[in-house]
């Protein structure tokens, strides 16, 4: 059985890292590797932001990945296009999956807004573990969305 991740003290070492610096793509970039080394069996872990109506491939830690993903494909996709975060336990069953990582089995997506409301990009971690990601992952994953999203769109 994995380790529980400690997500209030995940959500506040980001805040730690990144309040009051004014450069996005540096703070994503720790971000992803803040995810990366404190999650444990993780394949991948980073952002596409919005940029002329398709996510483009963000700050990340892991594999190459896909550069660009139209909106309502794959997971990635169908998080912007519901505006809804999408914890796949099997990316093998999921309608339309885009396997950029062969070794990627689960999945955990989700969507970043601006001030407004609108959808600017999503947080995207993948395991090579079959159902790796839970409930708990899903509430303290959407928090750490919400840090970034106060400090870096606000």
């Amino acid at each position: 059985m994995r380790d529980t991740v400690d997500y209030a003290s995940l959500n506040a070492a980001l805040r730690g890292l990144i309040y009051g610096v004014p450069h996005r793509v540096a703070d994503l970039a720790n971000a992803s590797a803040l995810l990366y080394d404190a999650l444990p069996d993780l394949n991948w872990a980073g952002f596409y932001l919005m940029e002329g109506g398709r996510l483009v491939l963000g700050p990340f830690q892991g594999k190459p990945a896909c550069i660009e993903i139209g909106i309502g494909r794959g997971v990635c996709g169908t998080a912007v296009r519901e505006n809804k975060t999408q914890l796949v336990p099997n990316v093998h069953e999921f309608p339309g999956h885009i396997a950029c990582d062969g070794a990627s089995n689960s999945e955990i997506v989700i969507p970043l807004h601006d001030a407004d409301g609108e959808v600017v990009g999503v947080l995207d971690i993948d395991s090579p573990l079959l159902g790796r990601f839970t409930e708990a992952d899903r509430v303290g994953l959407e928090e750490f969305a919400r840090v970034l999203e106060c400090e870096l769109w606000a």
